[in-house]
C-alpha cells in the first residue's frame, strides 16, 4: 500500500516504512563504541555526588549525566561543583537551558493545549534569555546543552558558525520537543543537534527506521518516572543498542515522580542502581555490545 508516497519518501533519504526486521545498525561513536549511558533528572550536587559515588561502587560507567532544573536556577558555586564532580569521574554534564514555557510568565504551560507545545519558548526575550542562559554555562565551563525548542537550536548552531558561541559545545535536542520520526529526527540533525532525544514509547521497529535516516546518536529511555508512564524497558535496552546504535540508553528515572524535579542524594543512589541492572541486561542478552569508557 501507498507505494507511491513510500517511493518518494526513498528518494529524499528516508525509510519507506518502519522496518519491522529490525536489522542491526552498524553505526557507532566516534571510539567505535555501541553505547553510553546516562542519568537524566540528576538536579542538584549531593544527588550528583550519590550517582558517581555509588556508580563506582557498582562498577557501573556514568558517560553522560543530565541536569534539567535549568541553569539560571542554580548558582556558580553550584555549577561550578558539578562541573567539578563530573570532571573526576570523566563523564560528560549536560545542563539544560534556563527559561522554558515551565518557568514563563504564561499558565498556558499547565492547560490541556499547553501540554501539547512541550517546553517551547515564547516571544524573543525568552530566545534571547535562553542563549544568554547558555553563555552563562559556558563562563563557568559547561560544555554540553538540553535544548528544549527547535528555533534555539538553529540560532545556537548559526552562533557557532559565527564564532560567537565556542565551535566545540555539544547539543541536544529533549524528548520534550516531542520528536519521533525518521524526517523530524532528519531537521533535527539538519539544525545542528549532536544528539537527540527521541519520545518515550517508540517501539523498537520505529527506532531501527531512525536510525537508518540519521547519523548522531540517539538517546533512548529505557525507564520513565510516572508522570511520562511510568514503563520500564530494561530488558528491551540490548535490542535499542543492536538496531539504533550509537545510542545513549537513559536510565535511572523510574526512580523518582516526575521530570525536571529537584533530585536529593537518596535519588542519586538508586539512580545508579537501576543503571546496573540495565547495565546487567545488556551484558548478559548483548555482551558483545561495547560501552564508551
Amino acid at each position: 500500500m501507498f507505494e507511491d508516497v513510500r517511493q518518494q519518501l526513498k528518494l529524499l533519504g528516508l525509510p519507506e516504512s518502519d522496518l519491522m526486521d529490525l536489522p542491526s545498525s552498524n553505526k557507532k561513536f566516534s571510539d567505535g563504541c555501541d553505547f553510553r549511558i546516562e542519568i537524566p533528572t540528576v538536579n542538584s550536587v549531593a544527588a550528583m555526588e550519590s550517582v558517581i559515588s555509588e556508580s563506582i561502587r557498582l562498577d557501573v560507567k556514568i558517560n553522560r549525566i543530565t541536569e534539567t532544573y535549568g541553569i539560571f536556577r542554580h548558582t556558580i558555586s553550584e555549577i561550578k561543583e558539578m562541573i567539578g564532580i563530573c570532571q573526576s569521574a570523566n563523564c560528560e554534564l549536560m545542563m539544560s537551558t534556563g527559561p522554558r514555557a515551565a518557568y514563563d510568565t504564561s499558565a498556558t504551560y499547565a492547560s490541556p493545549q499547553g501540554k501539547t507545545i512541550a517546553y517551547r519558548l515564547r516571544g524573543q526575550e525568552q530566545l534571547i534569555r535562553a542563549i544568554e542562559d547558555i553563555r552563562r554555562g559556558i563562563d563557568l565551563g559547561v560544555r554540553s546543552f538540553l535544548i528544549y525548542d527547535e528555533g534555539l537550536l538553529s540560532v545556537l548552531n548559526r552562533l557557532k558558525n559565527n564564532k560567537f558561541i565556542p565551535s566545540d559545545i555539544k547539543f541536544k535536542i529533549s524528548a520534550h520537543c516531542g520528536h519521533g520520526n525518521p524526517a523530524s529526527l532528519q531537521l533535527i540533525e539538519s539544525l545542528g543537534a549532536n544528539s537527540i532525544n527521541v519520545v518515550r514509547d517508540l517501539h523498537l521497529s520505529m527506532l531501527a527506521a531512525i536510525r537508518q535516516a540519521i547519523q548522531i546518536p540517539i538517546d533512548c529511555h529505557t525507564d520513565n518516572p510516572p508522570s511520562s508512564g511510568g514503563f520500564i524497558r530494561v530488558y528491551e535496552a540490548p535490542e535499542m543498542i543492536r538496531v539504533a546504535a550509537p545510542v545513549y540508553l537513559k536510565t535511572g528515572n523510574s526512580v523518582i515522580a516526575s521530570h525536571g524535579s529537584q533530585t536529593t542524594e537518596k535519588d542519586g543512589f538508586k539512580m545508579a542502581r537501576q543503571a546496573a541492572i540495565v547495565l546487567e541486561i545488556v551484558q548478559k542478552y548483548f555482551p558483545q555490545a561495547k560501552q564508551s569508557h
